[in-house]
């Protein structure tokens, strides 16, 4: 079992970064900035996606559902659709119930702001300070998150 939960802490920890991260700047779909600086206290997902991408489809439940469990508490995620029209983008998120902000980017304005997406889908995870600690190309799960968030908040203690 340890071995199991050393994998999945190595899986999604590919790239760990020691400095705060540049507080990001986006406009969601409605139009409402959302700040890095402003989810202070709470983990943040970033994740990368388009609406053509099957794995970027096969992951958008599992961060649905982690986002409406851990939104209020401990845990948001913010959706950067790439490669996507806003109006592909808007029927994704109603066949697909997203809860969470989405924004349409670019791959300019990811690397300006959040880092280099060669893939999708790709998320960052900060730390409830800002700190850029994971990095991940590829699918996740909200199995690893939050064993991932439950493996930092037992260390801290």
């Amino acid at each position: 079992m340890k071995t199991c939960r050393v994998l999945l802490l190595v899986c999604l920890s590919l790239l760990v970064c020691a400095a705060t991260a540049q507080d990001f700047v986006f406009k969601d779909m409605q139009g409402n900035t959302l700040r890095l600086a402003d989810y202070r206290g709470k983990w943040v997902l970033v994740n990368f996606w388009a609406t053509w991408c099957p794995p970027c489809e096969q992951e958008t439940p599992d961060l649905v559902a982690m986002h409406n469990a851990h939104k209020s508490s401990d845990l948001v995620v913010v959706g950067v659709a790439l490669d996507s029209t806003r109006a592909a983008v808007a029927e994704f998120a109603a066949k697909h119930k997203i809860s969470y902000p989405l924004v349409i980017g670019s791959y300019t304005m990811a690397e300006m702001q959040v880092g280099v997406v060669e893939a999708l889908p790709t998320s960052y995870l900060y730390d409830p300070a800002g700190k850029l600690v994971s990095y991940q190309e590829g699918m996740v799960t909200r199995a690893e998150v939050e064993t991932y968030l439950f493996l930092k908040n037992k260390n801290k203690k």
